[in-house]
């Protein structure tokens, strides 16, 4: 993950200094991003570093996060949508509309009733020519997101940076159990810490989609 977002940062460091040195650049700078990955693997906490590390190359005025699920986005009437999504666009605006789930937007078949590609819709428009300023990441589980990409044609080519978050291995889940103890002041014993190890490899090796991560390690 951190050699990814390093390669992003890099490559728009290099699109900035370029058009401020003042070369025609016909791409526009893409700060947008999808993010794979199951649960607990840094998700959001990665979405927060991102938006700072933009900020510090002064391509968003301020780089903090506005988190939504599909609740937050899709209305349950007719014209309750479009607006709600144009509002948390424009609360996000400055840093990074984060959307997790996002798949919940398109997986609910074709019965007209669903407002999810609405959505789609609003968020296209503003990726295609909104005012800027802004970061969108679109998050989840990384089948689902697949599937998300591949439902429109414009989504996969406006969301180009594709960041895949992996599962921890077992010896990095005791790192990090390491850390969580430490931090509440829980010492664990040699005998503790083999038996907590026994339990993260049965945990690592019958683990499901829904594994938690560090969020189970915690």
């Amino acid at each position: 993950v951190k050699t990814q977002i390093n390669d992003i940062a890099t490559y728009l460091q290099f699109i900035k200094i370029r058009k401020d040195k003042g070369f025609d650049e016909g791409q526009k700078i893409n700060l947008n991003a999808v993010f794979m990955g199951n649960p607990g693997t840094g998700k959001t906490t990665v979405a927060n570093l991102l938006g700072q590390i933009y900020w510090s190359l002064d391509l968003l005025s301020h780089g903090k996060v506005h988190e939504v699920g599909r609740a937050d986005l899709v209305g349950e009437y007719i014209g309750q949508t479009a607006p709600k999504v144009k509002k948390a666009i424009e609360k996000a605006r400055g840093g990074v509309l984060f959307i997790d789930e996002a798949y919940s937007l398109t997986n609910r078949g074709d019965d007209g009733k669903d407002f999810g590609k609405e959505v789609i819709e609003v968020l296209l428009t503003e990726l295609s020519g909104g005012k800027g300023d802004l970061a969108i990441v679109c998050a989840g589980y990384p089948a689902e997101m697949s599937v998300f990409l591949n439902s429109n044609p414009g989504l996969a080519s406006r969301l180009s940076n594709v960041i895949q978050f992996p599962d921890y291995l077992p010896d990095e889940l005791m790192s990090i159990a390491g850390f969580a103890s430490k931090k509440r002041d829980v010492l664990l014993s040699e005998e503790g810490e083999k038996h907590l190890h026994k339990k993260v490899v049965d945990l690592y090796r019958n683990r499901k989609k829904t594994f938690g991560n560090a969020r189970l390690i915690n």
